[in-house]
């Protein structure tokens, strides 16, 4: 009888791993898998590449990644939704040539006008 009131605290304590910051092997992989999906839905949704979300995303499952953008397409073509332009740049991508443009410094109005004298 005693050990029975002795191992019953000690079973209450060890129910409540998840408490002590023990993880569940099986909760983490459920976690990336989900978080793989998401990552993916989110990459066709923002109209990009499934390429580009690869290499914006190293760490994530790519199985699961894949799974998530096909899910998303298929779901944005039956229900005819259009894809929002993404914000952040797609990477390696080149600046146009109407910023290098801009970037360039303007001629002074001095530089100018001894121009128009002599014409």
């Amino acid at each position: 009888m005693k050990r029975l009131l002795l191992a019953l605290p000690l079973l209450a304590a060890l129910s409540a791993c998840e408490q002590l910051g023990i993880d569940d092997p099986a909760k983490v992989a459920a976690a990336k898998e989900a978080d793989g999906k998401a990552i993916g839905s989110a990459c066709r949704h923002a109209m990009r590449a499934i390429e580009d979300c690869y290499v914006l995303n190293p760490k994530a499952q790519k199985a699961a990644v894949y799974a998530g953008w096909r899910e998303m397409d298929e779901y944005m073509r039956e229900n005819k939704l259009e894809g929002i332009a993404p914000v952040v740049p797609r990477p390696g991508a080149v600046r146009p040539a109407a910023d290098e443009a801009e970037a360039k410094p303007a001629e002074k109005a001095s530089d100018k006008a001894p121009e128009k004298a002599k014409g």
